[in-house]
């Protein structure tokens, strides 16, 4: 297995004049210039006697320069810290100074709402937007923000050249970053992932889903999470491609319109997105009682899917090769229509501890509602004594694997088993062939009166495919279960339907495609959408 500082140098030198990251409708950066950012960050820390080891944390919105920082942070030797731009200003207070950083790197927007005297630790902030001082406790590192152009200067008096990049690739085992989790379950841990953590994932990611120098990619996700940052920013750099930020959360006119510019080879995202798209652009098109009547004749059926597909494909700029979702389970009736259209799309399995990849499958070999098999360099296993048929906790062991919690032996000590395997709080089961399907979380299961194991996300997709039904959690209240649902209010008044008639619709339909022992006693209408993590999994702990 290669480093991926290592992948990275030989990409900087070979496409020293091609774009390399860029902010949608913003700045672009070409990699030599990113890599003399890199090196005046280097030059800068070195002044200011920021040390190997030393944390720096990362608050900021997707951009170009949140990539330069990251990339400085790492290839100096330092550990990252990248914390949720999302997260409240007390968190983020409390998350640099549980981290111990010394320096912040952060929007001025952001900052403005921060409280220093809450960060003790910090000797300095800089800002995400130009790269200059927003406020200063150290005196080595003003005069080094100060003096920088001159030391960058004097270092190179002959201009930086490809030939002057070199970074670090002896330090497998080191500790790259701390990633706080964003949770659905309980508050913020610091995941220490080590460089060969990332490196594992980056060279999964140029082995099994190829990337050519020219290729471009829109990156939606945040990176301050690993799936974001793992497939939508170091691997297609490493592999020469051309990254393009949104800097905010993507509406559909926004997402569509980057992809229609920069016309991506991969999509890298969440199911809801997709299951958004189906729901607004696929669904109204198969529902019309003329199109139900086309698609049970064989030989047209198969021109409507074709077209369906093109023209979904086509919203995407045309060059897509992959879709790649991620972080919750597809919803099988919109996984059922993506087989028969025949988009390419493959589901895969992670999580922040992993950095993030477990499981995945290329979109030819993916099993339907499966999350694919075991990725490289890593081993799954499933607590079951019937692994293939009973669902038992998914765990796991491999080079992927984090090394524990920053500061926290307790939450590090109950993560693993007592043999040394990574309690991924999932349930699953894996066929004979190796395929991963998740059925829940450990901490979701409701056990029912009569003993059955009831997955409420099970549940909740069949609550999803009603009609008007944006989300849903199922939640046990006195043995009961009880479908909290946000609909599409809108829509259900425009077809003549209150709020209470769509529960009882919603309730009736849904327990006749459910097992007796899962069927919902009641249906509650909620008012708001669910809060999510920014990997858009609904934080089910605020709804019991």
């Amino acid at each position: 297995m290669k480093h991926y500082l290592s992948r990275l140098e030989a990409s900087v030198k070979a496409h020293w004049n091609d774009k390399a990251l860029c902010t949608w409708k913003g700045e672009s950066f070409t990699f030599g210039q990113m890599a003399g950012y890199i090196e005046k960050f280097h030059i800068l820390f070195a002044a200011a006697g920021v040390e190997k080891m030393d944390k720096v944390a990362i608050c900021a919105k997707n951009s170009a320069r949140w990539g330069i920082s990251f990339l400085s942070v790492n290839t100096y030797g330092a550990v990252a810290v990248p914390i949720l731009a999302d997260f409240h200003p007390e968190s983020v207070n409390a998350l640099v100074d549980h981290s111990e950083s010394i320096v912040l790197i952060t929007d001025n927007d952001i900052w403005k709402k921060l409280d220093i005297d809450r960060m003790p630790a910090l000797r300095g902030v800089i800002s995400a937007a130009d790269f200059s001082l927003l406020h200063c406790r150290d005196r080595k590192l003003q005069k080094a923000m100060d003096t920088l152009e001159d030391l960058f200067m004097k270092k190179f008096p002959h201009g930086f050249s490809p030939d002057d990049v070199s970074y670090p690739a002896g330090n497998d085992g080191d500790l790259a970053l701390i990633n706080y989790t964003s949770g659905t379950t309980s508050a913020p841990k610091g995941v220490m992932l080590r460089y060969e953590c990332i490196s594992s994932n980056v060279e999964f990611g140029l082995k099994r889903i190829p990337v050519s120098p020219g290729d471009t990619l829109v990156s939606m996700l945040p990176l301050a999470h690993m799936y974001g940052m793992a497939f939508e920013f170091l691997y297609p750099l490493c592999g020469g491609a051309t990254v393009y930020f949104l800097g905010k959360t993507p509406t559909p006119s926004l997402l569509l319109g980057a992809m229609a510019s920069v016309r991506p080879y991969l999509i890298i995202t969440v199911p809801l997105v997709m299951e958004k798209i189906f729901r607004n652009s696929i669904q109204p098109v198969i529902s019309r009682p003329v199109m139900k009547a086309l698609l049970h004749l064989p030989g047209i059926r198969r021109v409507i899917l074709n077209k369906i597909r093109a023209k979904l494909l086509g919203a995407f700029g045309g060059n897509v090769k992959m879709i790649i979702m991620g972080g919750a389970p597809l919803n099988p009736e919109v996984e059922e229509w993506f087989r028969r259209i025949g988009l390419p799309y493959t589901v895969g399995y992670g999580m922040t501890e992993c950095a993030p990849l477990l499981g995945y499958e290329d979109c030819g070999r993916f099993v339907a509602r499966s999350c694919g098999k075991c990725v490289d360099r890593c081993e799954v296993r499933i607590d079951s004594d019937d692994p293939e048929h009973v669902p038992g906790e998914i765990q796991a062991r491999g080079v992927n694997v984090m090394s524990g919690y920053y500061r926290n032996p307790e939450a590090t000590e109950a993560a693993f088993t007592p043999d040394g395997w990574l309690r991924t709080g999932d349930l699953g089961v894996i066929d004979s062939d190796g395929n991963i399907f998740i059925r829940g979380r450990s901490k979701n299961m409701i056990l029912s009166s009569n003993g059955q194991n009831i997955y409420p996300e099970e549940v909740e997709a069949v609550v999803n495919s009603q009609p008007y039904v944006v989300e849903s959690v199922v939640v046990d209240r006195e043995s009961r279960l009880v479908a909290l649902t946000y609909i599409d209010r809108e829509k259900a008044e425009s077809d003549g339907l209150d709020a209470a008639s769509v529960a009882a619709a919603v309730q009736a339909a849904s327990n006749k495609a459910l097992p007796s022992y899962s069927r919902i006693s009641k249906v509650e209408i909620v008012d708001e959408p669910f809060e999510k993590t920014p990997k858009m999994s609904i934080r089910r702990f605020l709804y019991k």
